[in-house]
């Protein structure tokens, strides 16, 4: 692992039997894991991961952990939610050291506030790790700020599918100048989310950009307009995960672009 980095600073120390571990793997570059994350993924009994974790950093794990893929892709879910949830229970109660690991960031769009609902109600030790969220990750490798004085005072998160399956937003509050929309897993809604953002009052020509597996080496990023990006997606043949940034920000990413 290289030079041993000594933090004078009060830690949590090692992982417990009997706890789970919400831990964030941040976009899919492994560099990006926090200090934490690191640690608690080589201590770990059982790791149960979702698609969206990379590879490298599967490789952390140590070898004689169980694994446990848990992913959720678009209409296919290996495990569903409540019953995830009731394992993790299981695995605790098995006094294992228990991951729960997410791409990105636990709490935000990873479901990990219902995980620990089930954790909490079932009287389960758990933590959460945070994680450098896509958002935040793949914007940044793609060039593109998510704020900018001269471009953007606010910045909005959505998630481009609802528990139901539907794409029912709040277009007139997402459909404002001034402010950045991050659309998570939009990629199959990209025509809908960008005629809706124009019929609520965006123009065409509003800039918008999506980022294919970013901070990754198969990071690609298409930008155009509301009214461009759709076909010009289509015809790259992007793959999920994608990340939609919709907003004046993306002009400056000819001038900031830098890992691809």
């Amino acid at each position: 692992m290289g030079a041993t980095l000594l933090i004078d600073y009060p830690t949590r120390g090692a992982a417990v039997p009997g706890t789970v571990y919400l831990v964030g793997a941040g976009p899919g570059d492994p560099e990006l894991l926090t200090l934490r994350a690191l640690r608690l993924i080589s201590e770990a009994d059982v790791l149960v991961f979702d698609h969206l974790v990379s590879e490298p950093i599967l490789s952390l794990v140590k070898p004689d952990a169980e694994r446990i893929y848990a992913g959720k892709e678009r209409g296919n879910h290996s495990v569903p939610q409540d019953d995830l949830n009731l394992l993790l229970v299981k695995l605790a109660r098995k006094n294992q050291r228990v991951v729960r690991l997410k791409g990105g960031d636990p709490y935000t769009f990873g479901r990990g506030g219902e995980e620990v609902e089930t954790l909490k109600e079932h009287g389960i030790p758990f933590e959460v790790v945070p994680g450098i969220t896509a958002a935040a990750g793949v914007a940044a490798f793609a060039g593109i700020p998510l704020t900018h004085r001269s471009y953007a005072q606010a910045c909005v998160f959505v998630t481009g599918h609802l528990k139901d399956g539907s794409m029912n937003l709040d277009w007139p509050g997402l459909a404002r100048c001034h402010q950045t929309v991050i659309i998570y897993m939009g990629l199959h809604g990209l025509a809908h989310l960008c005629e809706q953002l124009i019929a609520h009052g965006l123009p065409a020509d509003w800039p918008a950009a999506i980022v294919q597996q970013g901070t990754t080496p198969n990071q690609r990023t298409v930008t155009g307009t509301l009214a461009t990006l759709p076909a010009l997606a289509q015809a790259a043949q992007l793959k999920a995960p994608t990340l939609i940034i919709v907003g004046e920000v993306v002009r400056l990413k000819e001038k900031l672009s830098w890992f691809e």
